[in-house]
Parts: C-alpha cells; structure tokens; sequence
C-alpha cells in the first residue's frame, strides 16, 4: 500500500521509493481514494488497488511554481474519439421549490436517481451547455469563454420556465468539476476535455406543468474530433423533408428536444455516407439555417456570411467567437439570410461549434446535385479561422480579448 507522510515531508511510495521529496504547503488539503489501475503518478503505475494522495481543488505547487507531482491518466491519448470516457467526480446542485440552489457537492461518477415522474422523463424540461478545458504545454489549463456557456443557460432557462444557476455559481462548479477531474485533460495537441453543464426538471409531476424541483448537474470527459474525418472537410446533404427547428418554437435554446428531433434525418444521411444534414428554414424552404449540431459559414469574394439568429437558430458561443476572430484578421463578417443558391455557389463553407471546432466543409448535396469546395481540401479562410482560434483556445498565442480563464 503507498503511504504519505503528513505535510512538509516526503512522499514515499511502496517499498520507500520516493515519489517526490519536495516539501507539501502547510495548507495542502489531503484526501485518500482507491487507486486505479491506470493513474500514473510521475510515470510510476499503481499496479493494484491502493491509497493514493489526488490532487484536491487546486494543484499543489512547490516552490517557484513548480508542480510536486503529475497525475496523468493512462489512457490512449492518440486514438481518442469524441465519446464518453468516465471520469473522477461529477458536480451536482439541487434547487428547491422556491428557485433557491443549494450548496453544490462532488459524487463520484455514475447513474443519476430520477423519479419516473420527473420533468425531464415526461416532458423533456431540461438544457444542456457544452464547453472545453485545454491543457497547455506548462501542464496548466484554460477554459474558453465559459461565463458565455453561463449566460445561454440563464436565457434558455427562462424559455423552458425553469430556475437557473447564476453565472458566477455556474463558472465556479465548472473550475471546480475540471480541477477535479484535471488528470483527464488530454495532453497538448491531444484533444480536450469536453464539459457537458445539465439542467433538468428532477422534480416528479404528472400533468403538464413545470417540475417542482431542478438539478444542476456537470460531468466531463477527455474527447477527440467530433467528425471522424477531424479537420479534413465534411460532407452535407441538405434535408428538404426535415427541418430542425420553426419561428417561435425552442431553435435557438440549447434544449434537448432540439436535438432529438434530427436523429431521423441524420441517420439517413449517415446510410448513404454523408457526414451531417443541413437543414433549411421550415417557411420559405430556402434559407440556410444549420447543421444538426453546428452553426454555418460561407465564403464569398473574401467575405464571410452566416445566418443570422432570429430564434430558429442556436447562438452558438464558437460561432460567435470567430465572427470576431475573423473581423480581427481582417474579414467583412455578415449576419443575414443566406439562401440555399448562395450556398451552393460559395467559395469556401465552414461549420463552428463547441466540438467542432471549425470543419471545413468538402461538398453539399442539394436535390440531388452535389457541389464541391476547393477540390475538397482544406480551404484558406477555414485553416486560418481554426488556427487562430485554437492557438487562443490553448494558450499559444497571447488572449487579448479575456475569452481564456487560467486554473492552475
């Protein structure tokens, strides 16, 4: 069994080998759990169940800003895929009849305990974020804009008729959730950690009325590219029959239903190989709207066009955050109606969104006509939205805007 000494000595693990001789602070929080089979600790893997000391809220740093140990997760960090990996600790926060949250609390990972009579079971009363958690290459880790993710929760909580967190309760639960789970944030340039914020009507009611009772709930997981082909360029089909979302319904909130409703579409797409649908307005039939998951982007005469949002379509925080990049580097942004025509006589078409990124779209079917983009390669305006973005997503070029926060 590994052993610690108490704080200002020396860690020792099995056998007296020294895992790290650097003095503890005095105010190191300690806390015992089993060890997995895959947790490294300074390249040393426990090889059966034992006691190990995890890093708590915050990373314990020794002298001159230097980390005491590593815990790093012995995963296959190349292969990783955009699915669920378990992790450490999710967060969950109770709300009482009254709106009042309660104090939030880390549980281990696992199932979640719902009355049969919940909202979310009966009348899909719930919303969900999705955000990231970066590791750059000192080992420290940022988060993206994540009061953004904060703010479109508070707005699509109002329309579903139910409480919400505040922003600051709703940042410090996710800064606390990826602290605890940090050994999960892949290496640099290996991917990411996904953070998926729930908001759901737990409370049990039977007619159809607003739950009782809510739960704010995050869990993370280490993730990958979202599309297969990562940042090779896509390809669409335009959905005619389908459509994702109607003026004056819950398009643009992040609710589930909204997502449920494109599996259909989706799965034929996915049968006849292509990557995602594109999905028109349901009144005129001709105007762009969105991917199943992503915002859209066209490049026209070096100007860049996007639907704009007028409650059909998700106002997606890495939709907004390009528009802005891309004015920064020069571009002329435009937020308009944008015909399917338009689209298909493009110069270049991107997709954004929390997983995606930016993916740069390789053709688009419509009707049964297929248009390709720059020979199917990567386009310019696509390569040099996306570097830009992800080297601020990763600390490599200096965030002049504040859209980064520093954990540890």
């Amino acid at each position: 069994m590994r052993t610690f000494m108490e704080c200002g000595g020396a860690a020792l693990g099995r056998g007296g080998a020294l895992i790290s001789s650097s003095p503890f602070p005095s105010d190191l929080k300690l806390h015992f759990v089993s060890c997995p089979s895959n947790l490294k600790i300074q390249n040393h893997v426990c090889p059966m169940p034992s006691m190990v000391l995890l890093p708590p809220i915050t990373r314990c740093e020794a002298v001159e800003g230097r980390t005491l140990w590593d815990c790093v997760a012995d995963t296959d960090w190349d292969n990783l895929e955009f699915g669920l990996v378990p992790t450490d600790y999710m967060y969950v926060m109770k709300c009482n009849r009254n709106g009042t949250f309660s104090e939030g609390k880390l549980k281990q990972f696992g199932p979640v305990e719902l009355s049969p009579s919940s909202g979310i079971l009966n009348y899909g009363q719930g919303l969900f974020e999705g955000l990231k958690a970066y590791r750059k290459e000192d080992g420290s880790i940022l988060l993206f804009r994540p009061e953004e993710n904060a703010s479109r929760m508070k707005s699509g909580a109002e329309r579903m008729c139910m409480p919400s967190p505040t922003i600051q309760q709703f940042v410090d639960a996710v800064k606390l959730t990826v602290l605890e789970n940090q050994r999960w944030v892949p290496p640099v340039g290996k991917g990411s950690l996904y953070i998926r914020p729930l908001l759901m009507g737990s409370g049990p009611i039977l007619g159809l009325a607003p739950a009782p009772d809510y739960t704010f709930l995050i869990f993370v997981s280490p993730v990958g590219n979202y599309f297969k082909e990562g940042l090779a360029p896509i390809n669409l089909i335009v959905e005619t029959n389908f459509h994702r979302a109607t003026p004056g319904g819950t398009g643009g909130v992040k609710t589930i239903g909204n997502y449920a409703s494109v599996l259909k579409a989706q799965a034929i797409a996915k049968e006849k190989g292509y990557s995602d649908v594109l999905y028109l307005d349901c009144v005129n039939k001709k105007y762009v709207e969105e991917v199943s998951s992503c915002n859209i982007f066209i490049v026209k005469d070096n100007i860049i066009s996007t639907p704009e949002i007028y409650g059909t379509i998700l106002p997606g925080i890495t939709r907004k955050s390009i528009i802005q990049v891309a004015r920064n580097q020069g571009y002329q942004v435009e937020e308009r109606l944008v015909s399917v025509e338009e689209l298909l006589d493009a110069d270049e078409v991107f997709c954004t969104g929390t997983a995606v990124v930016v993916s740069p779209v390789g053709s688009i079917t419509y009707q049964g006509k297929r248009v390709e983009y720059g020979n199917q390669g990567v386009g310019v305006v696509s390569q040099e939205l996306y570097s830009a973005l992800t080297n601020l997503q990763n600390g490599i070029t200096e965030d002049n805007m504040g859209w980064t926060v520093k954990l540890n």
